[in-house]
């Protein structure tokens, strides 16, 4: 029987992966207002993208250090404090500047908040016995939908911009709260890579200098592809449906939600899914079929369809990166707690820092041939995974 301490940690790890959901996610619907508060054309928007993007990879290889010296809780402590402290900064800068240091900012706690979060899942899917790691990124994904729904909604309902991010903002503060002290804390590297039993403790140490492996920086190159896809939905999809399909701009998050809806279904049932069939077919016919959705979304005259579009990108994707952070947990010889941050922090380059490059497309050619080049990325992830080597 598992232990109940361990139920409760596995509890309160979804409902942080929710919160960075919710948190990041409402940045989404808030990212056609910035541009058009800021004057800012698509190459424009796209460096200041890149500011978010790189505050949260020059803060996820710090953050494995904190997690080292502090505990995952504690990191995952600050980090939705600051997010939720940045989250309605976000709606009322009006200088470019002060922006792009607030962007930055928040892709910094962002970006711990990710590593914590999923050092923490690795630390619980161990002690639990079973996979969980596709539910964990459910979760993200539930916090993804109500993220990119709940700021139009608020405002829908009368509440002007500010008060509706605060109130998301204090949302994350409470579940943080109610959630926090069934977190486990391990503090130190040597107490997380010993739960691993394949990890001795000499390893242990000498992995820390194995970053270069080429196993794992082959699953960060395929992880930064699948998150590029996830950025692109958060930052552009709003604007790709405002001015490619002619939505209302309160409603423009739309697609995204559509997307998160897609991701969390499939990632809420995902542990059985992965369970049933190899990793190789998860994620082969999940890069397949979410290359084939972001064609339908782009090339479709019609809404309907090009919603659809979104759904089948969501569905393709959603368990493509619980596997490979699974496989990245599994390699022989590296712990975990070098392993997992490094394919974090390039899986998450591309959802952060990725966007940023997809601007400079969208403005000498276009957004719809941005979102293409993703579609062919996926393409070469199915075949990259279907000839690497074990």
């Amino acid at each position: 029987m598992i232990d109940r301490k361990i139920v409760k940690a596995k509890i309160a790890t979804q409902f942080i992966f929710l919160v960075c959901g919710l948190g990041i996610a409402s940045w989404a619907p808030m990212v056609p207002l910035a541009k058009d508060r800021l004057g800012l054309n698509e190459a424009d928007l796209g460096l200041l993208l890149l500011l978010l993007g790189c505050g949260a990879l020059v803060t996820m290889p710090l953050s494995g250090i904190l997690i080292s010296k502090l505990g995952t809780r504690k990191v995952i402590l600050g980090s939705v404090l600051s997010t939720a402290l940045l989250l309605p900064c976000l709606l009322i800068i009006s200088d470019v500047y002060i922006m792009g240091a607030a962007l930055f900012a928040f892709g910094c706690s962002i970006g711990s908040i990710d590593v914590a979060m999923n050092a923490h899942g690795v630390q619980v899917q161990n002690s639990y016995g079973k996979p969980i790691m596709s539910s964990l990124h459910g979760l993200f994904s539930v916090g993804g939908l109500f993220g990119s729904l709940g700021l139009g909604f608020l405002i829908k309902m009368g509440l002007n911009p500010v008060h509706a991010a605060i109130t998301i903002s204090t949302l994350l503060v409470l579940l943080l709260v109610l959630q926090y002290r069934n977190l486990f804390n391990y503090p130190t590297e040597k107490e997380i890579t010993m739960k691993f039993s394949h990890v001795d403790e000499a390893k242990a140490v000498s992995s820390r200098f194995q970053w270069f492996n080429s196993s794992v920086l082959l699953l960060g190159l395929m992880c930064f592809i699948v998150f590029l896809s996830e950025g692109a939905m958060l930052d552009w999809s709003a604007i790709f449906l405002r001015d490619n399909k002619n939505v209302q701009p309160e409603f423009s998050g739309i697609g995204y939600a559509a997307f998160s809806v897609a991701m969390a279904v499939m990632r809420l049932t995902g542990d059985a899914i992965v369970s049933k069939f190899s990793s190789k077919t998860v994620v082969i016919a999940g890069s397949i079929i979410a290359s084939l959705g972001i064609f339908i979304l782009t090339l479709s005259p019609w809404i309907g369809l090009s919603l659809a579009g979104f759904i089948l990108l969501g569905v393709g994707a959603a368990n493509i990166v619980p596997v490979f952070f699974t496989e990245g947990g599994k390699i022989k010889g590296l712990s975990p707690a070098v392993t997992i941050p490094v394919i974090t922090t390039m899986g998450y380059a591309g959802q952060l820092a990725g966007p940023a490059l997809l601007g400079f497309i969208a403005h000498h050619f276009s957004l719809t041939i941005a979102f293409e080049a993703i579609a062919l990325l996926f393409i070469a992830v199915a075949l990259i995974y279907k000839f690497r080597k074990s």
